[in-house]
């Protein structure tokens, strides 16, 4: 299967200052003629502000998706933020499958589709 951008100019994906994949700028110039503002997060915490902002992106882009092709690139790009996330906070895939296992057994998966009508106080 061969990378496909969709465009989905989703109100979350429009919103300006955010964090944008390496070659997006140099890609937009190519488009365009522009050189894009731009500037390198050097304080960690607004990385980490940002990374988490542009999850939140790709998550709503993922929920908006219409097809499989577009659900695997919504997919890939999430995946491609938990990986950085992992990374900058010195994690690994191991620590999180580990814990994703616990809450499994303690909690269940997704599995049985039950969708829960009310909240019990």
């Amino acid at each position: 299967m061969n990378f496909k951008h969709f465009k989905t100019n989703l109100e979350k994906e429009n919103e300006y200052p955010k964090l944008v994949r390496d070659n997006i700028p140099e890609i937009v110039e190519q488009r365009t003629g522009k050189k894009t503002k731009t500037r390198i997060l050097e304080d960690n915490a607004e990385y980490a502000e940002f990374l988490l902002h542009k999850v939140e992106e790709e998550a709503n882009e993922l929920a908006n998706t219409t097809d499989k092709e577009h659900l695997i690139e919504e997919i890939s790009d999430v995946k491609e933020l938990l990986d950085t996330i992992l990374e900058f906070n010195e994690l690994d895939w191991e620590t999180v499958e580990k814990v994703q296992k616990e809450k499994a057994e303690k909690r269940g998966g997704f599995k049985k589709r039950i969708l829960m009508l009310e909240k019990v106080d």
